[in-house]
């Protein structure tokens, strides 16, 4: 929704959510609603959302009008949460008609539906939208922002080394670090909805114990599954403690 309905709406849902905190202040808290087709006043609604309302960053579902957060429009928003230190969390987004027709339609049943989205679709468009940050040097030019995203890393910690030496001779001269650098120091990944030990041990080995948080995934996955993988993981009691919630109260700087 743009100009000032869209403002409008933000600054309402954000109220509502810090009403229903306060309700509940030991069980939630909140990421903002940004108004982005409004770029200098969504920065404006995160930082009030940040100081006024106490939450701990904002929520960014895919792609907005077909562009991802590297796009220059969207720069004030980057540089907001960057100086308010407040993490950007990417869940998935629905994938662009043009793509979904090309790359997803006309399969038998639910598979076109399916693959587009929970099964491949939404995992696919989440890793680009980070790989854009970090190859069009947005996260080179923002080195204190912080990105989340789910799903146990949405296949880049499978893919990374292939990215990181397939870009190699190019970011030498484009960006400041390696494409793995500059995601390991700005990226956390969450176990959302990956509750299998492949996964994991990938993440583990290519992001490292201190970048993984806990989650749940309902109610496209069952949470007592999900709690039955945080007791199974082969990690120290200590390791299994940063994953269950102390990165998160670090990241987050929740209240102990």
């Amino acid at each position: 929704m743009p100009g000032r309905e869209g403002i409008a709406l933000a600054r309402a849902y954000n109220d509502a959510l810090a009403e229903a905190i306060a309700r509940h202040p030991t069980r939630y808290r909140g990421f903002a609603h940004l108004p982005l087709l409004s770029p200098d006043a969504a920065a404006d609604e995160l930082e009030r959302t940040v100081k006024d309302l106490g939450f701990h960053g904002v929520l960014v579902n895919g792609a907005t009008d077909g562009r991802f957060l590297d796009d220059p429009a969207f720069e004030p928003i980057l540089a907001r949460a960057e100086k308010l230190d407040v993490p950007i969390y990417l869940p998935p987004g629905i994938p662009a008609r043009e793509i979904r027709n090309a790359y997803y339609d006309n399969l038998p049943g639910n598979f076109s539906f399916t693959l587009a989205l929970s099964a491949w679709g939404w995992h696919a468009d989440t890793a680009i939208h980070v790989l854009r940050l970090a190859l069009s040097g947005a996260l080179d030019r923002h080195p204190g922002l912080k990105i989340v995203i789910g799903h146990m890393g949405e296949a880049l910690p499978f893919m990374l080394d292939r990215i990181d030496e397939t870009t190699a001779a190019t970011a030498t001269t484009q960006l400041r670090r390696s494409l793995r650098q500059t995601i390991g120091d700005q990226v956390w990944i969450t176990t959302s909805g990956f509750f299998t030990m492949v996964p994991f041990m990938a993440a583990l080995m290519s992001f490292g114990v201190d970048r993984i948080l806990f989650s749940v995934d309902y109610p496209f996955a069952s949470n007592a599954r999900a709690r039955a993988f945080l007791d199974a993981l082969p990690v120290s009691p200590a390791d299994r403690a940063k994953i269950a919630h102390g990165n998160a109260d670090q990241l987050l700087r929740l209240p102990g």
